[in-house]
């Protein structure tokens, strides 16, 4: 059963008298077309609402129960902001850069200014709050599988949206990750817009060459393992 995070971290935090805390996590960071996308969301503290006991890490929840928790959030938490970074600017700046860069926009789009940031795994080291990087936050900590929520519903749209402006890819169904049905049709139709140029597999037929299948294993070796197009299936690739 998949883990239910909790509010340890945000009352710690309380604790020490920090007033408004951010969870912020991104989606998309490792899908071959399509934006990243980052969401930071701060919760009403002290509080115990009944749909915190719903939440978990998006990837693990099914698309109906993500919805729902998208309008909860949205409507009961006391700011919510979202980042997005496009494929041409992914591939100008890289995708660590770019995930940053839609990290900061979301906190930015806050309406009220967070006092202390808890982050999946990432720092932003261009942002002067306090943070903390959290490995598997979205796991363990609420505001962050929050902002996870939020994150995934957005960009999943995103991508429905692009399907039809791109018919053909299948982005509605494996959300622009490196699925076999992906790469097939990347070989037949070439790269659109909404592709990322600068990930492997893209390049490669860019450039005429076979993708090598063994980048999206190399990339879930080392920690880049992709579980947020789960609906159609999803792989991560490396740059």
């Amino acid at each position: 059963m998949p883990q239910s995070p909790d509010l340890a971290y945000e009352n710690e935090l309380r604790s020490q008298g920090y007033e408004f805390i951010a969870g912020i996590d991104e989606v998309g960071r490792g899908a071959l077309a399509g934006p990243v996308v980052a969401s930071a969301v701060i919760l009403p503290l002290p509080a115990s609402l009944a749909w915190f006991e719903l939440v978990r890490d998006s990837k693990s929840l099914n698309r109906t129960r993500r919805d729902s928790l998208f309008d909860l959030i949205a409507h009961e938490a006391v700011a919510v902001g979202t980042g997005i970074v496009s494929p041409q600017v992914i591939d100008a700046v890289n995708i660590l850069k770019a995930t940053r860069l839609a990290m900061m926009q979301a906190v930015e789009k806050l309406s009220r200014q967070p006092g202390f940031l808890l982050i999946d795994r990432l720092g932003l080291s261009q942002c002067p709050i306090p943070q903390r990087g959290i490995t598997g936050g979205d796991r363990s900590c609420l505001s962050i599988a929050c902002a996870s929520i939020i994150a995934k519903v957005t960009r999943d749209r995103m991508m429905i949206e692009l399907d039809r402006t791109y018919p053909g890819y299948g982005f509605a169904q494996h959300k622009g990750y490196g699925t076999g049905r992906h790469i097939s049709c990347l070989r037949k139709l070439g790269a659109s817009p909404a592709h990322r140029r600068y990930f492997a597999p893209v390049r490669s037929i860019i450039q005429g060459r076979t993708p090598d299948p063994a980048n999206a294993v190399q990339l879930r070796a080392a920690g880049f393992a992709g579980t947020e197009g789960h609906e159609g299936g999803s792989s991560k690739v490396p740059l």
